[in-house]
């Protein structure tokens, strides 16, 4: 089932998709900002091949992800690529794209 908002997905179904053995050698912290009526700010953080995500923000993260929340769940969803969303201004990024690259390999997105 699709998750249908930022929140359920970030909870619940990302836990689920998150695939460990596919982050060997990472360490990042991620700042989400979703923005809209089904938005706010997360962290997620992966570290020893461990997802955590909590609500907030983070002074310095490696990775930073701002995108309103209706887009976010196309994404998250597959109704649209991570690439696409880039290049059509969807989603704005900071940081090493092939972090970025390594999370959406390891079910983040």
């Amino acid at each position: 089932m699709e998750p249908k908002t930022p929140i359920e997905f970030l909870e619940k179904e990302l836990p689920a998709r998150f695939k460990p053995e596919k982050t060997e050698g990472v360490d990042v912290t991620v700042q989400l900002n979703i923005e809209g009526p089904q938005g706010g700010k997360w962290v997620a953080t992966i570290r020893d091949k461990k997802l955590s995500v909590t609500k907030g923000t983070d002074p310095s993260p490696v990775l930073a992800l701002t995108m309103k929340d209706n887009d976010f769940m196309d994404l998250i969803n597959k109704k649209i690529s991570a690439e696409k969303a880039f290049f059509t201004g969807k989603i704005q990024f900071k940081g090493n794209i092939t972090l970025a690259l390594k999370l959406r390999d390891a079910g983040f997105f």
